[in-house]
């Protein structure tokens, strides 16, 4: 009978005798014994589960999820009942043609989620009214702080030169989002100020401002004067704005903001106990080069069609490093694709029924409640009434007994009264829950509840200006057009559905089925996370059970869901550390040392924390200069803060003096983070806690078996010590994170909360034997295929003993010299023979890194060897005068069937040659949505929206 783990391995036991005896080895043991040092290898197996069967996970995982108890929650504070569609879950959110594909970095077979991202940006640059939007944020609040940190970069040479770094903050704001904003401020070396913004004094310090439209107890305001104060004091206004509500509100671009932030989870995303979510972030066209996270624009390929690509990167991290506009890599592109949707299947006049009716049935029972003797804090709101002088405790009782969660600011944040409720209407409220609303409120019958008009909603800040006018907008309405338009974007993009995705440092492993399903399971996915403790047992047990399992995983002590990606666990680990500094009365440590070679999102993590970085240089071999590494600690030891490390490398190798890194770090009074992104090649076999280091942060992503998504959503949660536990990320309206030594650093107390399933079920399924399996497969994976490339490619690094890690790169910086061919050519030739290129020039230009994780078979490794073969082949029929350096099947590649089957062939090369270069390839052709894109063009003519 075959495991999970037989299931969720590639290679057959068979393969992998075949494997080993390439590589003149007799065991997984002896190569992991040749790979990775005997003085960090864990002499037992984890104390985890005994691995479960599928169906019996799936039983038990049930039983813990209906521990969630099935209440209406109208409690808001950005989270909201949404209709989940079903055109949509099915199509998008439950398909893995969608979820198993990498960020769209290759264009040409990416076309589909780009269009689908560019549609996403769209639909927000309609709504907020400004030209220019990303493709989505972490979430409402990390896109708050963006905004906060934008209009720091975008202050005048004159305002840097006055030390302007105040930033005000209203006080009607969310929790979750001042909480956010502590946290990021500091770093930023940025003083916030809060009140209230109808009485605020710009102040000669104030750089900007922050509001909420419409407000935290659901008023809408005019914040027209407002801005205009700002702007005569030479500060700038961000808006945190519910997206639902600019369908018929007012957009913040027309009442003097110039950033505006959010989320978009009330457009067809389930609460999830928190997340995941899509944040937005939109603004004015001349802060392109400030606007963080990824920009869609529209280009052209090689044949002079239109074709979509992702611009402007050198903002971004993984080029500009310490100094990138932030240290965002992995995004909610899935979410927000899935959002972008939900507007294109309700089209603007489907938005603004929802809108209208949302706020119909708040007003309904506002005015019922008013009539009754009630009072409210506002007259002007959109969808939430809040209800002063009342008996709280009395009114929760009531709700409670009838089904319904409210929100009560007593029980949740600090100096409110005990006499206030706030209810929160939804898309999913109707007549019926209105009635039982109001009858919680002694009100027996409400009698104008259905036939009640659009007249009854204020017209108070109500929008003027048309939305979703764009055509993709208006022509997709039934469900078999939308159907085959989502169908049409998938058939453009490579996935694991089709082939292996071979991307170094990115484990494009798996993403089992059974670790799918319930993420579609109402009990999960209807859990609102500030629901009460007893209500939520099932999603906190997951939680509480997922901790455990990677504390133990990793040899720590304690574990924080909260940050929502890696590079977030990056950061939130960084301020655990500065906590931890700060209560020791260290706050003078702030130098981190930093290899060369690191990723992208250290030193932009390291930035935004506020730390002065100091490089660590590698040597030839790709090892830490070690006595680099002691001269620099000794050098800033009085202010050393820690070092930030990969491992394995980001060369794909296991360092030998990994241990001797650690004491001189700590010699020092240092503390280490270690980088968790190729945690693959640790997993069973050593551990970070073992190694030796502080705390560390992982990417269930990429090690964990949660999908990419096509740029999120991932998770980045971070295990430590019991010293640093103390001073994990908390929440200002969850107790259970644990956390309470610093503010949040995400919206949700468990970060995308709903996803904690996918790496639960993962590691239930395999348990301590099967992960130590995986691991040493994927490191045998990599190995085998670095043997079989060694004819034709060199592998750039090797450890100690001749061995990869779980990745291999590939040299190819005498390519360009000797044949006119460089990488990124050969990464465009892949994808004729239908992969996508492994990582490209990273972490050494003009390499490509893979990484065929443990869920490839022989049989597709051998596929991608041969294609390389040819490959090289190619290149030295260019050399040889085969081929033309100007006109050969590299240098056009790719390939596109509108080229391929055009009546005129331009080519000296066949069109077989070009798009069937091998038989097989003719079994199951994917075809390139376009020709090569053009970089420049799209860069020096920015097109970030759709055009009519």
């Amino acid at each position: 009978m075959f495991t999970f783990t037989d299931r969720h391995i590639g290679p057959r036991d068979k393969d992998i005798k075949e494997m080993l005896g390439v590589l003149k080895l007799n065991s997984l043991e002896e190569l992991a014994e040749q790979t990775v040092p005997e003085n960090i290898l864990l002499k037992n197996n984890l104390p985890l589960d005994k691995p479960a069967t599928e169906s019996s996970y799936l039983s038990k995982l049930k039983a813990i999820a209906s521990k969630n108890k099935p209440f209406r929650s109208l409690i808001g504070m950005g989270q909201y009942g949404t209709e989940v569609l079903a055109a949509v879950t099915r199509n998008i959110f439950e398909n893995p043609s969608w979820y198993t594909s990498y960020t769209p970095y290759q264009a040409e077979i990416s076309q589909g989620r780009l269009e689908g991202l560019l549609v996403y940006q769209t639909m927000i640059s309609s709504l907020t009214g400004f030209p220019l939007s990303n493709s989505s944020m972490l979430d409402g609040a990390q896109a708050a702080a963006e905004a906060m940190r934008l209009l720091l970069e975008v202050r005048s040479r004159d305002a840097v030169k006055a030390g302007k770094n105040v930033f005000f903050v209203d006080n009607n704001i969310f929790p979750q989002i001042i909480s956010v904003l502590k946290t990021r401020a500091r770093g930023l070396g940025i003083e916030l100020e809060f009140g209230d913004f109808k009485s605020y004094k710009f102040n000669e310090k104030c750089y900007g401002a922050l509001v909420q439209y419409p407000a935290a107890n659901g008023e809408v305001r005019d914040y027209s004067n407002f801005c205009e104060f700002a702007k005569n004091s030479g500060a700038l206004v961000a808006a945190y704005c519910d997206i639902l509500s600019l369908a018929t509100l007012k957009e913040p671009a027309a009442w003097g903001a110039v950033c505006a932030v959010g989320s978009t989870q009330r457009f067809g995303l389930p609460m999830g106990f928190g997340g995941p979510t899509s944040g937005y972030m939109a603004t004015l066209d001349t802060y392109k080069r400030q606007l963080p996270g990824r920009i869609i624009g529209i280009s052209v390929d090689r044949l002079g069609n239109k074709a979509l690509r992702m611009a402007l990167q050198t903002r971004e991290q993984h080029i500009k490093r310490e100094r990138a506009t932030s240290n965002i890599c992995t995004a909610q592109a899935l979410n927000a694709v899935m959002s972008g949707m939900y507007a294109v299947y309700h089209g603007p006049e489907g938005l603004k029924s929802i809108a209208q009716r949302v706020s119909k049935y708040a007003h309904i029972v506002a005015k019922e409640l008013e009539n009754a003797g009630y009072k409210l804090a506002t007259k002007d709101f959109f969808d939430t009434i809040e209800i002063i002088d009342v008996d709280a405790d009395e009114i929760k009782k009531k709700s409670l007994a009838a089904g319904f969660n409210f929100f009560y600011p007593k029980e949740r944040l600090k100096d409110a009264k005990n006499d206030t409720v706030r209810i929160s209407f939804d898309e999913l409220t109707d007549c019926e829950e209105a009635q039982k609303v109001a009858a919680i409120f002694g009100i027996s019958n409400i009698s104008q509840c259905s036939n009640c008009n659009e007249d009854s909603v204020s017209k108070f800040m109500a929008r003027e200006t048309p939305i979703l006018t764009n055509k993709v907008f208006n022509s997709y309405h039934s469900e078999t057009e939308l159907m085959r338009y989502i169908k049409k974007l998938e058939r453009k993009d490579i996935s694991l559905t089709h082939s292996m995705i071979p991307l170094g440092s990115c484990t494009m492993k798996l993403n089992a089925a059974v670790e799918m399903l319930p993420l579609s399971w109402p009990e999960l996915a209807n859990a609102h996370p500030y629901a009460p403790k007893d209500q939520i047992q099932g999603s906190l047990q997951i939680a509480k059970e997922l901790e455990k399992d990677l504390a133990i995983i990793t040899g720590f002590d304690a574990c924080s869901l909260q940050p929502n990606s890696g590079a977030a666990g990056e950061y939130a680990a960084l301020k655990t550390i500065r906590r931890y500094f700060d209560a020791k009365g260290q706050s003078n440590r702030d130098v981190i040392l930093i290899p060369t070679s690191a990723h992208g999102t250290n030193p932009a993590s390291a930035a935004m924390a506020g730390l002065k970085i100091v490089l660590i240089n590698c040597d030839d071999e790709g090892n830490v200069i070690v006595d680099d590494l002691k001269q620099k600690t000794e050098e800033n030891k009085e202010n050393l803060f820690g070092l930030m490390i990969t491992y394995p490398s980001t060369h794909g190798i296991f360092e030998y003096e990994i241990k001797k890194m650690m004491e001189i770090i700590h010699s020092a009074g240092g503390l280490v983070f270690m980088d968790g992104a190729n945690m693959n090649g640790q997993v069973g076999l050593t551990s970070p806690g073992e190694i030796g280091a502080d705390i560390c942060h992982l990417n269930l992503h990429k090690s964990f078996a949660m999908p990419h998504g096509g740029g999120g959503p991932g998770a980045g949660p971070i295990c430590c010590t019991k010293e640093l536990a103390p001073y994990l990320p908390g929440h200002p309206l969850c107790e259970e994170t644990g956390g309470k030594g610093m503010e949040a650093v995400s919206a949700s107390p468990f970060g995308n909360a709903l996803l904690n399933s996918i790496t639960h079920a993962y590691i239930k399924l395999l348990g301590a034997e099967g992960l130590k399996k995986v691991t040493s497969v994927a490191i045998l994976n990599a190995n085998y295929m670095s043997e079989k490339f060694a004819p034709q490619y060199n592998t750039l690094y090797r450890g100690k003993k001749g061995r990869v890690g779980h990745e291999c790169i590939i040299d190819c910086r005498h390519f360009k010299s000797e044949y006119g061919i460089d990488a990124t050519d050969i990464a465009k030739r892949l994808m004729d023979f239908g992969f996508h290129a492994p990582t490209l020039s990273f972490p050494v230009h003009e390499t490509l890194m893979v990484e065929p994780t443990e869920s490839e078979s022989i049989e597709e490794m051998n596929r991608f060897i041969e294609a390389m073969q040819v490959i090289k082949k190619e290149c030295e029929m260019i050399k040889n005068g085969e081929y033309q350096k100007e006109d050969n099947p590299i240098v056009n590649a790719p390939h596109p069937q509108e080229e391929v089957c055009a009546s005129e062939w331009k080519h000296s090369y066949s069109r077989e040659t070009a798009a069937f270069p091998l038989d097989w390839v003719k079994e199951n052709k994917f075809w390139p949505a376009c020709s090569r894109v053009d970089n420049g063009l799209g860069d020096r003519n920015l097109i970030p929206t759709l055009e009519d």
